[in-house]
This record gives structure tokens, sequence and C-alpha cells, in this order.
């Protein structure tokens, strides 16, 4: 049996959805009781997971916290750690004591850095170079379940997603979602970048393989649509999805640079303007797996 941590979430509900249409048991954890759910209360270095783990081989361990739940400066960085970090090796230390056999990790690609050289995507081989307090929490969370398998034998898989889309996602996708609508001219067709971004389904079909190939123990998976694409190239796409004309004009990128560091919007302009690409193609080869959704097909299942 397996049990789904960050049950309620975005991914959660879909992986929920993906492992009932494949017949598995699982049993899905949430902070708050709610029908349907086992309640662990706050997630962190003092959570007490025996409940939930009964009866569990596999865990899938999605609960975190990112930034589009902290915003701002402020605490932050220690909430991140708490969270995401002492609450992941909390978890992994009481399911290795209790005989579970393989622990599934939801990182983030931004362990490997915020940007990408033109034609040199990220591997699962490159130094880690996290840039935020968010990344850096899931590095150190990486770091010692590596270490906590190898003390304790219980196998340790790490899933590092770019930009999760689909039907109901917040963040950038939303907010992208937003400008395509609003019909207002946009001056991003200058732009020739290239940037990663995972479906959900996509996500969670890879989430199940993980959990149960025997070649994804202990290994760094990178997880991604079988394309990138520029931000010119998406926003045609999700218009079209959307059903609306894609508003895009020209204009430099190093002029909306410039616009971004004098406006303050500059982490905004990066992500529109920067490559950020993941070579998914070892996750391909290693597990057996393609991608079950095309990005043309999963943009429409999103709305």
């Amino acid at each position: 049996m397996l049990l789904v941590t960050g049950a309620t979430g975005f991914v959660g509900h879909d992986l929920q959805d993906k492992l009932r249409t494949r017949s598995l048991d699982f049993r899905a954890a949430s902070r708050s009781s709610q029908a349907g759910y086992i309640a662990v209360g706050e997630i962190d270095g003092a959570t007490d997971w025996k409940a939930a783990l009964t009866g569990i081989d596999t865990v899938v361990h999605l609960a975190a916290v990112n930034q589009n739940v902290i915003k701002g400066p402020g605490s932050g960085g220690a909430l991140f750690r708490t969270v995401n970090t002492d609450g992941a090796i909390n978890l992994a230390r009481q399911a290795a004591a209790v005989g579970v056999k393989r622990f599934v990790f939801l990182s983030t690609i931004k362990v490997n850095g915020e940007r990408t050289i033109k034609g040199r995507p990220f591997t699962s081989h490159d130094t880690p170079s996290p840039a935020t307090d968010y990344a850096a929490s899931k590095l150190e969370a990486e770091q010692l379940l590596s270490a906590l398998s190898k003390s304790s034998g219980m196998e340790v898989v790490i899933i590092r997603p770019p930009l999760v889309y689909g039907r109901g996602a917040g963040g950038s996708f939303r907010a992208l979602t937003k400008l395509v609508r609003s019909g207002i001219p946009l001056p991003l067709a200058s732009i020739n970048n290239r940037r990663s971004m995972v479906y959900v389904e996509n996500l969670t079909d890879l989430i199940v393989r993980a959990a149960l190939h025997p070649a994804a123990s202990g290994q760094v998976l990178l997880a991604g649509d079988s394309e990138a694409v520029s931000t010119p190239e998406l926003l045609k796409r999700l218009a079209l999805a959307i059903g609306c004309p894609a508003r895009l004009v020209p204009c430099p990128p190093a002029a909306l640079r410039v616009f971004g560091q004098i406006t303050g919007k500059g982490e905004l302009i990066s992500r529109l303007t920067d490559w950020l690409e993941a070579d998914v193609a070892g996750t391909q080869e290693l597990l057996d797996w393609k991608p079950p959704f095309d990005m043309g097909h999963a943009l429409k299942r999103s709305f």
C-alpha cells in the first residue's frame, strides 16, 4: 500500500485519481481532518506519522510549501526548512523504522538552478545550484534522504519537476493564462528561449512509475513534457487551447529586462525570457517511460 502526503494539493488530487484508475491501494494524508484522509497535523520535524504508516510499503511525499504559499520577505526561509527539510526527513526516518521499502520525494528542478544556457539543459548529474530558500530546503532534504537510504536500506527516489500545469494550477501558469485571456498586446514575440514544463497528468504518471519500477531505486529523475517551448510558442498554444487570439508584439529582450529592473518585475521578466530546460531523456530511458500527453493535448485538458 502507498501513503500519499500532500494529497489535498494540486498534484495530490491528480495522483489519487491515477492510483484509483490503476486499482492501486493507497492511503491519503492531510494536515487537517476531513473525510477520506488521515489527519497528521502540521508537518515539521515532530509530526507523528505512526497511524499513517501502518501497513505502508511505499511513501510518496508531496507535502511542501513553495513560493506560491510564501510571498515576500520574512520568515519564509525558516518555514521552508521546517516543512520541506525537517518534515521530510522526520517522515522518512519513521518510515524506515517501520520497514517501508521505498520513499518517493517530490523535489524541484530549481535544485539545479534558476536558468540554463542555450543548448545545455539541466541533467540529473549536474552539480546542484539552488538560488532560493525554497530550492535550498529541497536540496537539503534530498541530501538527508540519500544519507538515510544508505544507513537504513530504504530505497529513495527523487523527482525534480519544472513548472507543473493543468486544470486548477496556480502560480505562473494561472498568471500566463490571465494575460492571454486579457487580450492585451504582449511584447514577447521576440523572445527566443526554451522552458520545460510538465503537465500534471504526465507528472503523476511518472510518480506512479517511480514508485513501482525497480530501476528507479536511488535515482534522481528529472520530470518534464516531451518538448520544451519558447515563451511566445507557449502563449500561442495557450491561446489556441483557450480559444482566443494570441496578441504578441516584438520587443527586444534587453529592453524587457530594463523594464523589469525599473518596475521591480525583474523576476517575472526573467521567467519569461530566460532558458530553463530539463533533459528528461535519461528518465524516459531508465524507466521505459514516455509522457502520455503531448503539450497540445495537455493544454486542451487544462481548461
